[in-house]
């Protein structure tokens, strides 16, 4: 029988994981001629997440973990499960049960009929302040328009991947991730399924605005150069304009003769390209950044446990090097 290995990101979550392992239990007991792996990525939770997956674990063969040494964020801890998941297809899902588990049999329908990454869209997001659906809507537009590939509006992390999918992202092992974007960029076979999303089951989200910030960042920045086009257009207009002001000064001065006087507007076309050469500094320093990162080389993140043992570096590098990477 194929096997189906579904990941379950978890950060501090320990008032909603039980309510999520019946809901999963129920939905994939009922889907027949299918192995099932409960794959989940403790990232370094300070509660008692991890014990609660331990104590499922004793009475459910099923379920499988990877506690990571700390806590490396959400897009670090998807690619440890991509490292460490054997099923033949993957299916990403919070914790948070904002993801309805009931869609697992209509994606893995739509993925036996040839389908490699079948990934639901949100048609509404309920307990979101209209605030977030604003700037979420905002940024989705603003980065379709600015990349070259196709990002899916209104999309998340809850998908079902094909393990073809999976090794082309377990080659993708740069440190600055936008993994939504890498789910568009590696192509493939996709399906769209939409549904209503749910909100927090329990607990409290951990995406604040600063993270939900960074995280736009890291999209922009990882998959265009069109902020840096954008701040040589702006340098180019300004140095335009500035010329054509420079002769209107001449001219007028050699014809009319010009009295010393313009302090306000001296000061405010000044105050004006000091802040342009600011922002287009501080984008810059936002590529060199990346840059600077990236040339470490530094693994992306180190496990602490998995399934009850401690792993040594050297036994997670062999676990790469049999995987293929």
């Amino acid at each position: 029988m194929k096997t189906i290995s579904i990941m379950i990101p978890a950060y501090n979550e320990e008032d909603v994981l039980e309510q999520l392992y019946e809901k999963l239990t129920f939905v994939i007991e009922a889907i027949p001629n299918y192995d099932f792996e409960l794959l989940f990525i403790n990232d370094g939770s300070k509660d008692r997440t991890l014990e609660i997956i331990k104590e499922m674990r004793e009475t459910d063969h099923r379920i499988s973990y990877v506690d990571l040494s700390r806590n490396f964020g959400k897009e670090i801890g998807m690619m440890a499960g991509f490292d460490y998941a054997k099923g033949d297809a993957v299916i990403i899902i919070d914790a948070d049960l904002q993801d309805p588990p009931e869609l697992i049999p209509e994606m893995i329908k739509y993925w036996e009929q040839g389908y490699d990454d079948v990934f639901a869209k949100r048609r509404s997001r309920a307990g979101e302040t209209w605030m977030k659906k604003w700037t979420a809507k905002t940024f989705y537009r603003v980065l379709q328009k600015i990349t070259k590939i196709p990002v899916q509006e209104n999309t998340g992390d809850f998908r079902l991947l094909d393990r073809r999918c999976i090794e082309a992202l377990r080659t993708l092992r740069e440190t600055q991730r936008y993994t939504k974007g890498m789910f568009s960029w590696i192509g493939y076979n996709k399906k769209e399924i939409l549904f209503d999303r749910n909100p927090r089951a329990a607990g409290e989200t951990k995406w604040n605005y600063k993270k939900l910030m960074d995280l736009a960042i890291e999209g922009i920045t990882s998959f265009t150069t069109a902020p840096l086009r954008l701040s040589t257009y702006f340098g180019f207009t300004i140095s335009l304009c500035a010329f054509i002001y420079m002769m209107f000064i001449i001219a007028k001065t050699l014809v009319i003769g010009e009295m010393v006087q313009g302090y306000p507007s001296l000061m405010t076309v000044m105050l004006f390209l000091g802040g342009i050469q600011l922002i287009s500094l501080g984008i810059i320093g936002e590529y060199l950044g990346k840059i600077f990162t990236e040339t470490k080389h530094r693994p992306l993140y180190f496990v602490d446990e998995y399934n009850n043992e401690k792993v040594m570096f050297e036994k997670k590098e062999r676990h790469y090097e049999s995987k293929g990477i």
